[in-house]
């Protein structure tokens, strides 16, 4: 299916009158903005237009391309590569470094938009978002196209939008409209419009398993769709069933409508009192990988992070430290955490005669100041950069196969 390019501003009510899905199935957009550090980049400066550049780190700091402009693609530069390596394909190319605080303001810009439609949406990154218009309007692809349309002229901004009846459709199609287009894919045209697609293109397949897949045979979303769920469970165990069933694109998750996150924690109370100092270490570290996750979860970065310590009489303290740099990653959050209770638990100050390491009833760890978007100082720091991709990588792991498929292995003491 050709994407559909946009054309003149449609009216602002998104209700329409030309029945494109039926009114009984769910309309879900995804939005993508196309290229959008770079697109951003190009609003502060013009003559980067039609140019290859990246914005990333530079390349004698071993710096990584975070976002490639198409002309850039056409070398084949792309995310995630050395900017030393994408200066060897595309000689001449320009290096920008990021600005934080421009893309959170231009994301800031598009939800804001978006949330004006009414329907429930859900961010899933600095530029992408899913919005559920089931009830809204009749004619998704018109919805679509003045979406689309709004965000270039109030935003400056292109974008991409997959119109389907599931997020997993939805975002597929999104893909395939790439750049600046609307595609709609139909009720009952979703496995039709996947089939053709390399089995490593569907959303959360990653390289590995699509190798894996295709040692069997299985190259096409196709050729997923039409295996036995039992010749799968080697690569996909339980979820076998249920990964045939994504081949087709029956996909049921709702669009979760998004809460202002204004701090996260976690904490654990212990069912005999604790002393020994590695299981309270472990434990911090448990918990600053679950807090870490629901940063991601939430696409947020934190600034502060807390420490909450009960001992066995229910004597209750709380520190917190702020960080030079925002984190959403569990080894800097234990960082702090760990200074923390050390000081807490071992220091002196403590009142009614306290001993240093008394027995600890309850240990929490907690963030808050959060904000949007990737910091500035993310940009060139290649360490950071692997860490935080590695911890996005394992995150998707956990959600599709359990929670314990990875563990930590300092964290097996605990069975975690």
């Amino acid at each position: 299916m050709p994407a559909e390019q946009p054309g003149r501003k449609l009216p602002r009510s998104p209700r329409c009158t030309t029945p494109q899905l039926l009114i009984a199935e769910r309309i879900i957009l995804h939005l993508d903005l196309d290229a959008f550090f770079c697109a951003v980049e190009e609003l502060r400066n013009p003559s980067l237009r039609g140019k290859p550049f990246v914005v990333g780190g530079r390349p004698d700091q071993r710096g990584v391309v975070s976002s490639a402009s198409y002309p850039a693609r056409r070398f084949g530069v792309r995310s995630a590569m050395p900017t030393s390596q994408a200066m060897r394909l595309c000689p001449g190319l320009i290096v920008v470094s990021g600005s934080r605080a421009h893309y959170a303001e231009y994301s800031r810009r598009v939800m804001g938009l978006l949330r004006e439609y009414g329907g429930a949406l859900q961010q899933i990154s600095i530029d992408e978002a899913f919005l559920d218009a089931t009830g809204l309007t009749q004619d998704p692809r018109a919805l679509a196209l003045e979406i689309q349309s709004r965000i270039r002229d109030e935003a400056g901004l292109p974008a991409s939008i997959g119109v389907a009846t599931s997020k997993l459709v939805a975002k597929m199609a999104s893909g395939r409209a790439k750049p600046s287009g609307v595609l709609v894919v139909a009720p009952g045209q979703e496995a039709e419009f996947l089939a053709p697609m390399p089995v490593g293109e569907l959303w959360g397949i990653g390289p590995a398993t699509a190798a894996r897949l295709e040692r069997i045979g299985i190259a096409t979303i196709g050729d997923l769709q039409r295996a036995a769920p039992q010749s799968l469970r080697s690569i996909f165990r339980d979820h076998a069933a249920s990964m045939v069933a994504r081949a087709r694109g029956l996909d049921s998750s709702p669009v979760h409508a998004e809460r202002e996150v204004k701090s996260i924690s976690e904490e654990r109370t212990f069912a005999r009192d604790v002393r020994d100092p590695e299981a309270l270490r472990q434990m911090l570290l448990a918990l600053s990988d679950e807090v870490a996750a629901r940063l991601r979860a939430h696409h947020r970065f934190a600034h502060t992070v807390h420490l909450k310590l009960r001992w066995y009489d229910f004597y209750t303290v709380t520190r917190q430290t702020t960080l030079l740099v925002p984190t959403q990653l569990g080894e800097e959050i234990f960082a702090a955490a760990e200074s923390l209770w050390w000081q807490a638990w071992l220091g002196r100050g403590e009142s009614r005669n306290r001993q240093r390491g008394d027995p600890i009833r309850l240990i929490g760890v907690g963030v808050s100041g959060l904000s949007e978007g990737l910091p500035i100082t993310l940009f060139g720091d290649p360490q950071r950069e692997a860490r935080l991709a590695l911890a996005h990588a394992l995150d998707e792991l956990r959600a599709q196969y359990g929670k314990h498929i990875v563990r930590r292995a300092g964290l097996l003491r605990l069975g975690r």
